[in-house]
């Protein structure tokens, strides 16, 4: 049996409702009494409703509010967890993570939520089955061939799915608007006279079902197709199933193998991609500059600050395109996404970042006021801010604070690797959370100078100096801590890392505090668009990034679910790096209300323009047109 994509153009098809199932609860094991059961199990539930309540995400999640910790929960002097961690290579990382909510006085426990998983926070799976909606009536189909002459024949128009032994049951009880065969003979004027009932056959064109009626002498008589046609015979369902397969992130292999175990007809993969370099590529990339231009608008006499980070399109050192994102700060809207190929860099991936760092900032400048970049502690990048144009024009360059303390923890730990140094294992998650606060609290280098010092004499169990003194409550006689001894190997190797003249030159860059952690959420929402482990060409590539910046763009600000009695949905998400839960309010679900504007647009083309090239050629913006590839 097989089946077609059938597209509902003047008619649609409502099913009937499920019924409601009900559930009954059985315990025929338990010896306690069913009503105490429930009532314990009701006063359970409304104690961790009002504490779920209670909760406000924005301050649990503030960076203000967080501070660095273990990631598995666990004390730093465990050498069950060290061993397991193979702590003993060079290249170990330390399992510190940032704990949201960590700094309130009283932390929110999490465990009462439910669990979500990270594909849905991307592609936001509603939980929750969505309403009913009221189909319109049926209406009498129109058998002609329909003609799609402009957008709105088209857009927005329901489809189906049906099977063939449907088709013929309906083809055998239709009753043909014609009460003979049509045909006449050209030369001798004879009409054919054979009538109904009329042989009827379904033949498969593309995602399209054509059916036919023959006469016994083999004359068609009628003929109808599933799909309405597009300029120059384009089947609709086909030219807008190769559009969607872009805008929906999704790639033309899957979905033909998908197609294929349906049993279904699919788009030739030569006409998609000729639809989709042909009509889409182009059009993805006006819509973008569109929105673009209004964020631009929006900056105009503003103090910006962005964030911005290059994401390679490939794990390990064979990436061929590096896309540069740069984010601002307050709104958190991706106001710029540039995308560079090996190709435009001599083959060399390593500069990739910086040649797009640099297209970045400079488009930028020329467009707003910028007055702050906060980037991750790229070498190259670094040595640009730290002197140039970028410094002459007074653009301040600031460090995200996770990669600082983690460059900072991985520092400590190597140093507690030295014998007769180990004891500083102990001090590293205290003394990296104490670099986290000093740079929130500190309003200038000379206060954080003070502050990140006085870690020197506190760690030697010496809370006041001659200069100062420790913040801190006064601690709790006969403790566990497990104090350095001043002038030992630990503690001197402690004061080479603390005032080490490099880290404390670009300590400054740290004191805004800022962190690009919203931009680190989008790169991996990059993954719905374009995954590291399929290769696209570098114009279809630029396109799903740009995709993915107005899908992000677009939905940022969604509100949040809520329930039939107008609480928030709350649930928790399990961070593999910090190996804790985190909180997550479930957003209300994505509309993506800007995609049928991009199929007008695509469609229009193809109404308005002309066909499909017969050969595809490269365009002059095309890195390959433009480097000589070695054979």
């Amino acid at each position: 049996m097989e089946t077609f994509l059938v597209f509902q153009h003047t008619y649609t098809i409502r099913r009937e409702d499920q019924l409601p199932v009900t559930e009954r609860l059985e315990n025929p094991d338990s010896t306690m009494d069913a009503t105490e059961v429930l009532e314990e199990s009701l006063q359970n539930m409304s104690i961790q409703d009002a504490e779920i309540q209670n909760m406000d995400e924005q301050e649990i999640n503030d960076l203000k509010n967080s501070v660095i910790d273990w990631g598995d929960g666990g004390g730093v002097n465990n050498d069950e967890d060290i061993e397991a961690d193979d702590s003993q290579y060079e290249d170990y990382v330390p399992h510190i993570s940032i704990r949201m909510g960590g700094a309130l006085q009283a932390p929110p426990c999490l465990d009462s939520l439910p669990l979500i998983d990270a594909s849905e926070t991307v592609h936001d799976i509603p939980d929750i089955e969505p309403p009913s909606v009221d189909l319109p009536p049926p209406h009498q189909p129109n058998f002609p061939t329909l003609d799609v002459m402009t957008e709105d024949d088209l857009i927005g128009k329901q489809a189906s799915i049906t099977y063939e032994d449907c088709l013929e049951q309906l083809a055998i009880t239709l009753v043909l608007p014609v009460q003979k065969c049509p045909y006449r003979c050209g030369v001798s004027q004879v009409e054919c006279q054979y009538r109904p009932p009329f042989e009827v056959t379904i033949t498969r064109r593309g995602t399209a079902s054509i059916m036919e009626w023959t006469c016994p002498v083999g004359h068609a008589v009628w003929r109808w197709s599933s799909q309405p046609t597009v300029k120059y015979r384009m089947l609709a369902g086909d030219f807008m199933l190769a559009s969607n397969i872009l805008l929906s992130g999704n790639n033309y292999a899957k979905i033909s193998l998908l197609f294929q175990f349906m049993n279904m007809g699919m788009v030739d993969q030569s006409s998609f991609f000729s639809i989709q370099d042909t009509y889409c590529v182009d059009t993805v990339k006006e819509f973008w500059e569109e929105r673009r231009a209004e964020a631009i608008h929006r900056l105009k006499d503003r103090d910006v600050v962005i964030v911005a980070d290059g994401r390679m399109d490939s794990p390990g050192h064979c990436a061929q395109y590096c896309t540069y994102t740069a984010m601002e700060n307050e709104s958190t809207e991706i106001i710029s996404v540039i995308t560079v190929d090996k190709r435009e860099t001599g083959r060399n991936s390593i500069i990739m970042e910086r040649e797009a760092f640099v297209r970045t900032v400079d488009g930028l400048l020329n467009e707003v006021k910028l007055v702050e970049v906060c980037t991750d502690a790229h070498v190259q990048i670094s040595t640009l801010m730290n002197k140039g144009k970028y410094k002459d024009l007074g653009v301040q360059h600031s460090l995200d604070m996770w990669h600082g303390a983690k460059n900072l923890a991985k520092r400590i730990h190597a140093a507690a690797q030295v014998k007769g140094q180990s004891s500083l294992s102990y001090w590293l998650k205290d003394i990296v959370n104490h670099f986290w606060w000093c740079c929130k609290t500190a309003d200038s280098y000379e206060d954080f100078h003070e502050l990140w010092l006085g870690l020197l004499h506190h760690v030697t169990n010496e809370h006041k100096w001659v200069l100062g003194g420790c913040q801190h409550a006064d601690l709790e006689s006969g403790g566990s801590q497990q104090w350095l001894v001043r002038d030992s190997m630990a503690h001197g190797a402690l004061k080479s890392i603390v005032r080490n003249k490099r880290w404390l030159n670009e300590v400054h860059k740290y004191l805004n505090f800022r962190s690009t952690a919203d931009l680190e959420s989008f790169q991996n929402h990059i993954l719905m668009y374009a995954n590291k482990r399929t290769a696209f060409s570098p114009p279809v590539f630029e396109a799903r990034m740009l995709l993915a910046a107005m899908d992000y763009n677009y939905h940022k600000d969604r509100p949040e679910f809520c329930k039939s009695d107008g609480s928030k949905l709350y649930k928790r998400l399990y961070n593999k790096n910090a190996r804790r839960y985190m909180l997550y309010t479930v957003k209300a679900s994505k509309t993506y209300g800007y995609i049928p504007q991009l199929q007008t647009m695509i469609l229009r083309k193809r109404i308005a323009g002309k066909g499909m090239p017969r050969r595809r050629t490269l365009r002059p913006d095309d890195p390959r047109a433009t480097c000589h590839t070695p054979s």
